[in-house]
Parts: C-alpha cells; sequence; structure tokens
C-alpha cells in the first residue's frame, strides 16, 4: 500500500485573519447562546419555585 505525502500549503495573513474573524464570530455566538439558555433555566426555575411555595402556602403539599 503506497501513500502519498502532500504538503500542506501555509494559509496566507489574510486567511488567517479570516478564520480568526469567523472563529472569533462563532464564539461570540456561541456566548450569546449560551447566555439566554442560562437566563431561559434560572425564569424557569424561579417560576417553579414560586408555583412551589404558592402550593406549599396554601397547604396542599
Amino acid at each position: 500500500m503506497s501513500e502519498t505525502y502532500t504538503a500542506r500549503e501555509k494559509p496566507t495573513p489574510e486567511q488567517r485573519k479570516a478564520r480568526e474573524a469567523e472563529r472569533r464570530r462563532d464564539a461570540e455566538q456561541a456566548m450569546r447562546e449560551h447566555q439566554l439558555a442560562q437566563e431561559a433555566f434560572h425564569k424557569n426555575r424561579e417560576r417553579l419555585k414560586a408555583e412551589r411555595l404558592a402550593r406549599e402556602a396554601a397547604g396542599g403539599k
């Protein structure tokens, strides 16, 4: 079995900058999505806690 090796070309400075910018945008988008998910989680948890406390205060545990 014969394997051929092809050397990878080094990216040009413009390609590096474009890749870095894309990675930065992807990271920022991921952070925004994570933050929204965290906010939704905490909001839901607080809602459920309020419902539980209201049930307990009403006497039905």
